[in-house]
């Protein structure tokens, strides 16, 4: 039978907040608005916190790899769209993890015998101005050479000019050993007025490169979202269909924190996934789960395993939940309510 409800449902707009006092410590600078992210204890530091309390829409055109490394630059979270095959999503998150990085696994390779022509095709793809040569082009080969913008000119050479003739050779380079810290890559490049620092193995295999472009940036974002590998935090989205597929991928490939993405997450699917993901990788995988508007369904969700829970139903400005199913609440009283049952 249906319920309706004495009290209004308001929405933030109908809310002013009273002034209190400010003393002389009442400064921008002394504002923090680190957030934590997932659930804790009183007393325990979050396994996860945001340096802002922002994270981006689970939607395909709001939270791809770019929103991800822009909203991380200032200290927020994107959740990596799941509307796609899960091996492109996974790609995605491949990206963002190793686009800011204290050490960065190279994705621009070529072999020696390789030409101009190719190396063209490969920069104007990935956009990347340092290539490692290396013995099978791949990756993880045996370094022979690096390849940076000031050691060709189109205009000026063949375009089946073989890489080999032009590239930086493996003796020329000032590189560091596997094992190195990042602050002592940091020194090396600054020491030796580099760009970029290959890392190799005792077997000259490349393994990754350092770029004094990512010391420079954290100078200038110095709220960046970062994991202890000083890689930027992405989060992505997962549905209630193909989760025992998309999670392991997901997990496997770098992502720091899952949501399942639905417009109204008071529901048995919901719970079944949280409770498969919960069973097979209890706490080492943080998952969030939504879109509730009440006490009952933020319940129902923490206590099937949730680490945060996502709240509102059809509040933006472009969602059409409300207009299609019938459902909502405004989302000033949906946040204070489920608010108060968190703190119950």
């Amino acid at each position: 039978m249906a319920y309706i409800f004495d009290e209004p449902s308001r929405t933030f707009s109908e809310y002013l907040l009273v002034p209190g006092y400010s003393d002389a410590s009442c400064i921008p600078d002394n504002v923090s608005l680190h957030t934590p992210l997932v659930k804790y204890r009183k007393g325990e530091k979050p396994a996860l916190s945001l340096r802002i309390p922002l994270v981006s829409a689970i939607m395909q055109s709001v939270s791809g790899e770019r929103m991800a490394v822009a909203l991380a630059r200032e200290g927020g979270l994107s959740f990596i769209y799941g509307s796609q095959t899960i091996e492109a999503q996974c790609e995605m998150v491949r990206r963002v993890k190793s686009f800011k990085a204290g050490f960065v696994r190279s994705d621009s390779n070529l072999r020696p015998e390789q030409t101009l022509k190719d190396l063209i095709e490969l920069k104007a793809s990935k956009g990347h101005n340092t290539i490692a040569i290396t013995d099978d082009g791949s990756a993880n080969g045996r370094l022979l050479g690096v390849v940076s913008s000031r050691d060709w000119r189109p205009s000026r050479m063949a375009l089946d000019t073989p890489i080999h003739t032009f590239m930086t050779k493996f003796d020329k380079l000032v590189y560091a050993a596997e094992g190195v810290s990042l602050s002592e890559a940091n020194d090396i490049i600054w020491e030796h007025k580099l760009n970029s620092l290959p890392i190799v193995d005792e077997k000259h295999k490349l393994k990754y490169f350092v770029f004094r472009k990512d010391y420079e940036s954290h100078k200038e974002n110095p709220e960046e979202l970062l994991d202890d590998h000083k890689r930027y935090l992405v989060g992505a989205g997962i549905n209630t269909r193909d989760y025992e597929q998309r999670v392991p991928a997901l997990v496997e490939s770098g992502a720091d924190v899952l949501c399942i993405d639905s417009s109204e997450g008071f529901s048995e699917w919901q719970r079944r996934t949280l409770l498969w993901i919960k069973d097979r990788y209890g706490d080492t995988v943080k998952v969030g789960a939504g879109n509730v508007v009440d006490r009952e369904g933020f319940l129902f969700l923490a206590q099937s395993g949730a680490d945060f829970v996502k709240v509102g139903i059809g509040g933006g400005s472009i969602c059409i939940t409300r207009e299609t199913k019938g459902i909502g609440r405004g989302q000033a009283t949906a946040v204070i309510e489920v608010a108060k049952a968190r703190d119950e």
